[in-house]
């Protein structure tokens, strides 16, 4: 008996380490040589004017008003991707997002970045998934270019705002990117960064920024499951499951949207479960709408998540 316990709550634990990793979304529905953190995507570097008697170096012509950054989720990017035409994964539910600011917003006023990593989840209980990268370096790689991407142009482009936004485990990216630029830490100021949107985020608190949408009562799969990073090793070595972000969104509280829909175990995953079987079996039960956002009216009632997102990017952008 107590051996098909073990078997049950392994179960559960793959069950819910593939959606965490399961970034794809079947949603089916730029530019290059722009200069970018990442160098080699710099094919042409923008014209500089003759030195004037100006006391402040001018910005480059490239410089917009907002950039706006897309981190995708697990199998929807590629370390090469094109950051402004990504074609790594074209059902990305990212794109639903990024395409339609791009046809709004000329790039030298808006510019949209995708970040390109390798978005990957190792499951040693596939062929495929045992020659992946680990989530943990997933993550790291993820975390480290969007990072690089928001110094570089805050660093060249001196009156640039920013506003971030990630789906699964690129919601994670980016939550704990606003969290760190929350709390002094990151790598722009706080002031600089008009907005975070964090989709299905498995590190999701409630009541720890906004929540624009349904009300749920779980919270992300990776503070529900960091009691059992045990059996998340045997499942997935090389997933760290890093519970609730220290601080939480500090300076940025109120403009750190949190998206959420109900029972996606991803991010309402259920909590206060007295023992690991009794949690396995509520986790089976909550596995449900991680791959529904472009469509599920629950999310957010009256809109959908990516009309949603435009929109609140449009009005942001609109009133500066």
């Amino acid at each position: 008996m107590r051996a098909s316990r073990n078997v049950f709550v392994v179960a559960a634990v793959i069950v819910v380490l593939s959606l965490i990793g399961l970034g794809v979304y079947q949603w089916r529905s730029g530019e290059a040589g722009l200069p970018s953190a990442d160098g080699p995507l710099a094919t042409s570097e923008p014209s500089s004017e003759p030195a004037t008697a100006e006391i402040e170096p001018a910005e480059p012509d490239w410089c917009p008003a907002v950039e706006f950054i897309s981190v995708p989720g697990t199998w929807e990017s590629a370390a090469d991707d094109d950051p402004f035409n990504p074609q790594a994964n074209p059902a990305s539910f990212m794109l639903s997002i990024t395409r339609p600011l791009q046809q709004a917003y000329d790039i030298n006023h808006v510019r949209v970045f995708t970040v390109p990593y390798t978005a990957q989840f190792r499951n040693i209980q596939t062929e495929r998934g045992r020659a992946e990268m680990t989530y943990d370096d997933s993550r790291a790689e993820g975390t480290a270019k969007l990072a690089g991407e928001l110094r570089f142009v805050a660093q060249t482009c001196p009156s640039t705002k920013f506003i971030i936004a990630g789906f699964s485990q690129g919601a994670v990216i980016v939550g704990d990117v606003a969290s760190k630029i929350g709390n002094s830490e990151g790598p722009i100021d706080p002031e600089r960064l008009l907005g975070a949107v964090m989709i299905a985020d498995g590190r999701r608190e409630n009541g720890v920024g906004v929540n624009p949408g349904a009300e749920v009562g779980g919270v992300g799969a990776e503070i529900v499951m960091q009691p059992l990073q045990g059996l998340v090793d045997r499942v997935t070595p090389g997933a760290t499951m890093t519970g609730p972000r220290p601080g939480g969104f500090g300076l940025v509280e109120d403009r750190a949207f949190e998206i959420c829909a109900p029972d996606d175990t991803v991010c309402d995953a259920p909590k206060g479960v007295g023992n690991a079987i009794d949690r396995a079996h509520a986790l089976i039960a909550a596995n449900g709408n991680h791959a529904m956002y472009a469509t599920n009216p629950a999310v957010i009632p009256g809109t959908t998540t990516p009309e949603w997102t435009v929109g609140w990017v449009q009005n942001v952008v609109d009133s500066l």
